[in-house]
């Protein structure tokens, strides 16, 4: 709008304001909403019932994900969790670096790389799971509302936690800071087939607290035929 009008002046003086305010709410909308896009992902939602509301916040300049959420566990026969993810279908691999922020009032608070059949909170699921002690272990759930079981890794605290899919099979493989890639435990079968959700979450494993953790160097990739993608 020109306000080189005199009739138009006190129109702009009132447009222009409401316009800049306008524009900075679609640039954070732009960078940090759960409703479209979120760097690689597609949305993001609070999963399991009882939890404070979470959220994710994408730095475009550095590629980071800061995600924070409650939730009392994801165990047993349920998760609650803030959940970032895309839909895909097919063998799939997705690996992250995670850092959480403060001190954490759980030690047993839970970063993940993760791929679920649904959103629902007895979802069958395979998960890498950081917890804040530094424990690491690949959490599962074969079907819909059974318990949640683990394969605990001896790697404690590693920098990098990756996730494979191959077919039904799934691995964890970590890599312990200024170390390389290695599996760490044995594969498991989670039979999740057809289009499914991947993408990274947080959990304070305790429902009354939101804990934080950033994620940097996320990739999601599709793992070449009788192998899988370089470390």
């Amino acid at each position: 709008m020109s306000c080189k009008n005199r009739g138009l002046i006190s129109a702009c003086k009132l447009w222009m304001p409401f316009t800049v305010v306008l524009f900075m709410a679609l640039v954070f909308v732009g960078e940090s909403s759960g409703d479209g896009k979120i760097g690689i992902f597609e949305g993001s939602n609070d999963i399991g019932a009882g939890t404070l509301k979470g959220s994710v916040a994408y730095d475009s300049a550095s590629g980071t994900y800061k995600v924070s959420g409650s939730g009392e566990n994801m165990w047993l026969d349920h998760d609650a969790f803030q959940f970032v993810w895309k839909k895909m279908s097919g063998d799939a691999v997705i690996s992250a670096d995670v850092n959480f922020l403060g001190g954490g009032k759980n030690p047993h608070r839970k970063a993940v790389v993760i791929i679920r059949h649904s959103l629902d909170a007895d979802s069958a699921y395979a998960d890498v799971a950081l917890h804040g002690v530094g424990l690491t272990s690949l959490q599962y759930r074969d079907a819909k509302g059974a318990t949640t079981q683990e394969v605990q890794s001896n790697i404690s605290g590693p920098e990098t936690i990756r996730l494979e899919k191959h077919g039904e099979y799934f691995s964890m493989l970590l890599a312990p800071k200024d170390g390389k890639m290695q599996v760490a435990g044995g594969s498991v079968r989670v039979p999740i087939q057809g289009e499914y959700y991947i993408g990274i979450g947080v959990c304070s494993h305790q429902k009354d607290v939101v804990e934080t953790a950033v994620f940097s160097y996320v990739n999601v990739q599709i793992p070449t035929a009788g192998g899988t993608p370089t470390p």
